[in-house]
């Protein structure tokens, strides 16, 4: 069987619910669009949504401190403003930011970076626009 698919939502499974849409919809201006009782929220990232699930207690130790999730994800975020430019905002907001790098024949700087509780996003940007 075929049939046609469209990637509607991505959801981090995450400690801090408040915090995570918070540093969201500051750092990349994300609208909420659903939020309950500080165990779900959903955020607007254009033609995809960004759901942030608090995660149970089970899969978590409160006397570790702040909660910092290794995982194998990355969400990826294309912008059209100057990658140098947001690296260096972002710096100044204390979010912890990788190099700018690319790859041979990629059209594409990239530029990786964590959110408080360890998700990894990047930030892309053409090549012809720096």
């Amino acid at each position: 069987m075929q049939f046609k698919v469209n990637l509607d939502t991505i959801i981090l499974y995450v400690q801090n619910v408040d915090n995570l849409k918070a540093f969201y919809t500051d750092t990349f201006n994300l609208k909420v669009i659903e939020e309950y009782h500080s165990t779900w929220a959903l955020l607007e990232a254009g033609n995809c949504k960004i759901g942030l699930h608090k995660i149970g207690a089970q899969y978590w130790d409160e006397s570790k401190g702040a909660f910092k999730f290794d995982n194998n994800s990355k969400i990826v975020f294309e912008i059209d403003e100057d990658l140098n430019k947001v690296r260096e905002h972002f710096i100044n907001q204390n979010v912890a930011m990788r190099e700018i790098k690319t790859f041979d024949n990629y059209d594409y700087w990239l530029c990786d970076g964590e959110d408080p509780e360890g998700n990894v996003f990047q930030l892309r940007q053409r090549k012809q626009l720096l």
